[in-house]
């Protein structure tokens, strides 16, 4: 696997389980209780934006990369 897909993966997860992790904790200090299937959506939603985000990012450094 490449070193920039590895990344893309590795930011995805990272961001989106951070993500929901704080959203949890807004929740909890709401007093709602902790729900796993909205912690998932979070996780997965957040990650794949994320995920989409990196690649753009890492693609555009590519380019000015091979430009100079």
């Amino acid at each position: 696997m490449k070193t920039e897909t590895k990344s893309i993966i590795k930011g995805g997860i990272v961001g989106g389980v951070v993500y929901a992790g704080i959203m949890a904790g807004f929740d909890y200090t709401d007093g709602q209780d902790f729900r796993i299937w909205r912690f998932i959506f979070n996780a997965l939603f957040f990650g794949i934006c994320m995920g989409f985000i990196t690649r753009n990012s890492l693609k555009k450094q590519a380019e000015k990369r091979s430009k100079n």
